[in-house]
């Protein structure tokens, strides 16, 4: 489809009405003066309503309907992970750039089929990885690569969070894909991201409680033998971090996946005998992700390597599945 003119908005649409779409990513992207929502969908009609009342744009009932306006440039995917894979086909089917929530599928297969229709298709499609938006990253990655903590020799992260209500859509299995889908993807992308793309699963350990996994831990080994340890979970206290290990030193980082926008990290090294914190500025990640997005869909920039990691992340999940040691209860 023809790119729309970089002195107009980006006109988007938006499928579901989900909570992350209210807190974060529509502020983000109302705030953002080359992008527009026009319209949001949802099964039901006064969902719908509330949303377009709040955001100024157009309510429709049925994601089909919204697919089937020719004024929509961009669709925003919010579903949960069971349901993403079908809508973002019929989006790109339709024509429409696709802002997607992560992961961008349940399966590796799903999402390779995703990427190469999108490319067949000359469309930006993109996932909601928007912890890594953040400045936050690249300056913890340049720190490594000058040295302040000697050779890489290991990776540890952790996400967990507290129980949520009985009935949560993560706790069915067959829409919501439980903590695997939901949090854990969090420190596998982040080990991505340091670690390399090279990443394989050595062993996992889930806790199941009726088809929903709650919780989690993985190890996994680039080829060099460089570890990642990750865990994870949604029957825990909150805990968002992330620690690289190297020759000489550490480095670590809490509030990595989810900070606010006004939050300014603190990177700790510490060495044998140095201890250093650096203060980094406040950043917003949803406003960052968004940026990204439309600055894709104006230059027509199209799915480039961008989605390589995420067809990587959702193989790591396909992997740890299969080996992974179930407890259930």
């Amino acid at each position: 489809m023809t790119p729309p003119d970089s002195r107009t908005p980006v006109r988007f649409g938006v499928l579901g009405c989900a909570d992350i779409a209210w807190r974060r990513t529509l502020p983000a992207l109302c705030a953002n003066p080359d992008a527009t929502p026009v319209a949001i969908a949802s099964r039901t009609p006064q969902k719908a309503q509330r949303f377009a009342d709040r955001f100024g744009c157009a309510a429709v009932h049925g994601y089909d309907a919204l697919l089937a306006r020719p004024d929509i440039d961009a669709v925003y995917v919010p579903l949960p992970a069971m349901l993403l894979a079908p809508w973002v086909t019929r989006a790109l089917e339709a024509g429409k750039h696709v802002f997607a929530e992560k992961p961008l599928s349940a399966s590796r297969a799903e999402s390779e089929a995703l990427v190469r229709l999108a490319r067949e298709r000359g469309l930006v499609l993109r996932e909601n990885a928007m912890f890594l938006h953040h400045s936050q990253h690249a300056r913890v990655a340049d720190l490594v690569a000058d040295g302040a903590i000697g050779e890489l020799r290991g990776f540890r992260s952790a996400f967990t969070i507290p129980p949520k209500p009985d009935g949560d859509i993560r706790y069915q299995p067959e829409v919501g894909g439980g903590a695997l889908l939901d949090v854990a993807v969090y420190p596998l992308r982040a080990a991505l991201y340091f670690l390399g793309p090279e990443l394989t699963v050595v062993g996992a350990t889930l806790r199941r409680r009726q088809g929903a996994v709650l919780s989690g831990s993985v190890l996994l080994t680039t080829p060099s033998g460089i570890p990642a340890q990750l865990s994870f979970g949604m029957e825990h206290s909150y805990r968002t971090d992330y620690e690289i290990l190297g020759s000489t030193g550490r480095l670590s980082l809490d509030r990595v996946f989810t900070p606010p926008a006004s939050w300014q990290p603190v990177v700790r090294v510490e060495r044998q005998d140095h201890r250093e914190e650096i203060v980094l500025p406040a950043d917003d990640q949803f406003a960052r992700v968004i940026e990204d997005f439309v600055g894709a869909v104006v230059r027509d920039a199209g799915t480039g390597s961008e989605l390589d990691a995420s067809v990587r992340l959702v193989g790591l999940i396909d992997d740890m599945t299969r080996q992974a040691v179930y407890a259930d209860r």
